[in-house]
């Protein structure tokens, strides 16, 4: 194709647009977010491990982290085994710590901006106990002959 074809009616010359550039883009912007979440959950969960000095810190695992696409923001979910009142303790223990993670973060991996840190609850720990427990109560009972109870109520 030669240049007086490629002009259109403005006399400017267009080139065809590079084949799905913005699917590439996106694609490696996402392996990337993808790459950072990981490192942000390594590096947070050995903060919390070594470096937290918060008594209401207990234990606590990171079980995912989410950056938003323009990495402002990492959403850390966290999973506190026991009860309710040390889950909420914890929590509010991380949320004033967020400013020294965040500076330890930013010191650790190296971005042109550290991200607000959010702290969020995961309970799924704790369902997959739930479910494996209703799992073994299920196999007790078959082992014993009798048939499982209904879910939610009393074998009849």
């Amino acid at each position: 194709m030669s240049l007086e074809e490629r002009r259109g009616a403005a006399g400017r010359a267009s080139f065809p647009a590079p084949g799905n550039r913005e699917a590439r883009v996106s694609q490696m912007s996402q392996t990337r977010i993808e790459r950072l979440n990981a490192a942000f959950q390594e590096e947070i969960s050995d903060i919390l491990r070594s470096e937290t000095k918060d008594p209401r810190v207990g234990f606590v695992s990171v079980t995912r982290v989410d950056l938003t696409q323009d990495m402002r923001q990492a959403r850390v979910y966290v999973s506190v085994l026991g009860p309710e009142e040390d889950r909420e303790a914890s929590l509010e223990g991380l949320k004033s710590a967020a400013g020294f993670i965040r500076s330890e973060v930013a010191r650790r991996i190296r971005l042109r901006y550290a991200p607000e840190i959010l702290f969020r609850l995961d309970d799924s720990i704790v369902h997959g106990v739930r479910i494996m427990e209703l799992l073994n109560q299920v196999k007790r009972e078959e082992g014993a002959g009798r048939p499982p109870a209904p879910p939610g109520g009393k074998p009849k």
